[in-house]
């Protein structure tokens, strides 16, 4: 039974897409996040409730998303993200296969 309970555990987390995202403050500054469903959180950032990160900065637009495994890999892509400068993070969403939004 154990190995049914895997097997469903792994099609639903397929099922279920995570994206890392990149977006741009109306001060210049990046914010990067995590989310499955990029529509729904670009709403709630535009609409002020994304974070107070962005809340306080303004929503200006989303820059880039990348699709990844699952929340787990998201969240760390997430994290290597924020230790980089600027630069490093449009280069880094600028690598392999994005979504990119101009």
């Amino acid at each position: 039974m154990t190995g049914l309970k895997t097997l469903i555990y792994l099609i639903n987390d397929m099922k279920q897409k995570w994206f890392v995202y990149l977006l741009e403050c109306l001060d210049g500054s990046y914010y990067t996040g995590v989310t499955n469903d990029v529509d729904k959180r670009m709403n709630a950032h535009a609409e002020g409730r994304g974070s107070k990160y962005v809340y306080s900065k303004g929503f200006k637009r989303l820059i880039a998303a990348i699709p990844c495994k699952n929340k787990s890999e998201a969240c760390k892509a997430e994290y290597k993200i924020k230790q980089l400068s600027k630069k490093e993070k449009l280069e880094w969403f600028n690598d392999g296969n994005v979504l990119t939004f101009k």
